[in-house]
């Protein structure tokens, strides 16, 4: 897979430096609490970055941009629909009101459409990394809203971790925020999807991915190994293990 750097050249400005390094050595050993080899950590396999890995798998089979783009010429917008949620499920990044609420908004043809080609300009469309952004959020922006909103940060982000590991990264807010505050990176948070919000998340991951790679057993493979450090340093899930 290509590396972060190949869209992100240079980490620079004030927010790439404001890291506290001892922030970042308390990550490290929070991370190495559970998986002591890094990301090289056989339990570390299993428990975070297999089921990841193998939803990547399946969507390159399936949904790889040859296929997408036969699926969609077809027509068969609802089986890309199918196909997406299907993927998402066995790696269970969303939780199961997020799930309801995109299969409620895509029911008509109409919508599905919307989805179905917005995604695929998201993935493998032309364009600047902003111009891809921001036509994705106005595109489930525009989605209906049955009873839980569509437009959140899981939602927008779950889809390009997903398929495209290589560049983008998932965003669960709670668990990042703090993360990034362990961390010691200013990470300017917005409720509302937006493209600065999004940069900041990637200049978040350029920097874990940067410091990280100089460690031995945490040199990132591509997002996942990154989304899955943030995870245990800001899920809930990782404190009650820790106080058990």
């Amino acid at each position: 897979m290509a590396r972060l750097a190949s869209l992100f050249p240079s980490v620079t400005g004030p927010r790439a430096n404001n890291v506290n390094y001892l922030g970042a050595a308390r990550c490290r050993h929070k991370f190495q609490l559970y998986y002591p080899n890094g990301f090289d950590d056989e339990v570390y396999q299993v428990a975070e970055r297999g089921v990841k890995e193998r939803a990547w798998l399946e969507w390159n089979t399936e949904l790889n941009p040859q296929a997408y783009r036969r699926l969609l010429a077809r027509g068969e917008h609802s089986r890309i629909v199918d196909i997406a949620l299907r993927i998402e499920a066995r790696c269970n990044l969303l939780f199961s009101f997020e799930k309801m609420a995109l299969r409620d908004a895509v029911k008509e043809p109409t919508d599905a459409r919307l989805f179905a080609t917005a995604l695929y300009a998201f993935l493998y469309g032309r364009g600047t990394p902003q111009r891809k952004v921001e036509a994705w959020i106005a595109a489930l922006a525009a989605l209906p809203r049955r009873q839980s909103r569509v437009l959140s940060w899981p939602l927008v982000t779950v889809f390009g971790q997903i398929a495209r590991p290589d560049i983008h990264l998932f965003l669960k807010p709670m668990a990042t925020r703090k993360a990034a505050r362990a961390y010691g990176f200013d990470f300017d948070y917005d409720a509302a999807p937006s493209w600065p919000v999004y940069r900041g998340l990637q200049t978040f991951a350029a920097i874990l991915r940067r410091d990280l790679d100089r460690k031995p057993g945490f040199r990132a493979r591509d997002m996942i190994d990154v989304q899955s450090f943030i995870w245990v340093q800001g899920s809930a899930e990782y404190e009650r293990q820790a106080q058990r």
